[in-house]
């Protein structure tokens, strides 16, 4: 068996690449292989992840996006973390059957809670009684958190979301891999590097605006290649997805409301989405939207409805869906898929004065789907820097306070993914200090999984 570190720079596509914009990253190419990534519908963080660690498709491993409708429950939930809600065999249980010696250590990839990697790293805010939100991370073996927030300092939880994400959470989550690998020397490393995402939704495959990004990432992938090098380890640099430009904001509830198919509640004068009571409704997860209907016999008005609306491109129901590898309980009634120029809102509301409180908020859990505004601050608010400090300051001393800062301004987000892309070069990649290994120039995404264990029984 051979050491393996798998980095996986999110983000990251052929359109990006370039002496110029990414030297180490390129460099490292050049001397090793490429193959670009064909990628999983939908293209999301969750979804690929669990594609690439199974070798299934989500209607085998039943992750249909980054959140979905729990109906049991009735609620919609994102950003679940136990990964018993995988549910094909991983690649580390398998290779571990195979060769009893064999170890995995897992930074920060996605369904990390409760896995059966032997050395884990995810992030798990405290939530106090006062309303504070304190950074913190889960591990397992439980010590090595406190071995590693002593050694790295604080996890910057602040810096991996919202509006002020920076190089920082990459670097340390890069560092926390590095240090765990000297403790534990795992056979298989599986390293997340979010960075990219950032400024990427915000401005898109804009250079002049991401170009500091883009040499910020490339140097602490840099370390790792070096690092992992030293240690003769094969080294594999992939990506979930590429992220395009987009321009047109879609808000699909809104027109399921306006077609008195949302069930609304209102509470101290602001409303909230009742998914279980709606006849309904859509969880929008960037580009794609899985749209579930209460009402059997509303299926075909529905899908009319949804095929009308300016920036829809398909309308796929569960016979299509099957088709393309999703076809399991937990999708929706309809997967639609947004045009290449637009992507989906979550909102819900028709007056922003009556949004709920957590629209205003970095708050990924209370949200019923994916919000990329929590990247932004109100750039028409001269005083807003003033704002944010004032109600920091406020925390620090114990009072509550309620950080609504963010805009309900969807047209500020310039990038986003989901959907297949147009263009290639927009796919994800795959790139290998041992090039030898490749099966031809484009992957499947379920042959990422194999490609990995060739990596590590070479």
């Amino acid at each position: 068996m051979r050491k393996t570190a798998v980095i996986n720079v999110v983000g990251l596509s052929s359109r990006l690449l370039s002496a110029e914009n990414t030297p180490q990253i390129f460099q490292f190419m050049e001397k090793g292989g490429r193959a670009r990534i064909s990628p999983v519908l939908p293209a999301v963080t969750c979804t690929a992840q669990a594609t690439y660690l199974t070798g299934t498709l989500p209607d085998r491993h039943g992750v249909v996006g980054n959140g979905w409708y729990f109906d049991e429950e009735c609620e919609v939930k994102f950003w679940r973390q136990s990964n018993n809600l995988v549910k094909e065999r991983k690649i580390w249980e398998a290779l571990r059957e195979e060769n009893p010696g064999f170890t995995c250590m897992n930074a920060f990839w996605w369904y990390n809670m409760y896995s059966s990697v032997d050395y884990s790293i995810t992030p798990r805010p405290n939530y106090l009684a006062d309303g504070r939100k304190i950074p913190d991370i889960y591990t397992y073996p439980a010590e090595l958190r406190d071995s590693l927030q002593e050694n790295l300092g604080r996890f910057p939880l602040f810096n991996f979301w919202g509006p002020r994400t920076s190089i920082k959470a990459s670097q340390w989550i890069a560092d926390a891999a590095m240090e765990t690998d000297r403790q534990y020397n795992p056979t298989l490393s599986l390293i997340y590097l979010p960075h990219l995402d950032y400024n990427l939704q915000r401005y898109g495959n804009d250079f002049p605006g991401i170009g500091k990004d883009l040499l910020e990432i490339d140097t602490v992938v840099g370390k790792l290649i070096a690092y992992y090098s030293e240690r003769q380890a094969n080294i594999v640099l992939l990506s979930e997805y590429g992220i395009t430009n987009v321009e047109r904001p879609v808000h699909l509830n809104r027109v399921l409301r306006h077609h008195g198919y949302l069930a609304i509640r209102e509470e101290r004068g602001l409303e909230l989405l009742d998914a279980g009571a709606s006849r309904a409704f859509a969880v929008a997860d960037h580009q794609v939207a899985h749209v579930y209907v209460n009402e059997p016999g509303e299926l075909e008005k529905v899908r009319g409805i949804l095929e009308a609306v300016p920036g829809v491109e398909e309308v796929l129901d569960r016979q299509a869906q099957r088709q393309r590898g999703l076809g399991h309980p937990r999708s929706g009634d309809f997967l639609v898929v947004a045009a290449a120029d637009s992507w989906f809102t979550y909102y819900f509301w028709e007056d922003d004065r009556k949004a709920p409180d957590f629209a205003r908020m970095v708050d990924i859990h209370k949200k019923p789907g994916y919000d990329p505004v929590e990247l932004f601050t109100d750039p028409s608010d001269p005083l807003v820097s003033l704002r944010v400090a004032r109600k920091l300051l406020a925390k620090k001393l114990g009072f509550r306070t309620v950080m609504d800062i963010i805009p309900l301004k969807a047209g500020l987000v310039r990038g986003s993914h989901g959907r297949i892309p147009d263009s290639e070069e927009d796919y994800p990649v795959f790139i290998t200090n041992r090039a030898e290994l490749l099966r031809g120039g484009q992957l499947q995404p379920t042959e990422v999984y194999s490609q990995l264990w060739d990596h590590v029984v070479s």
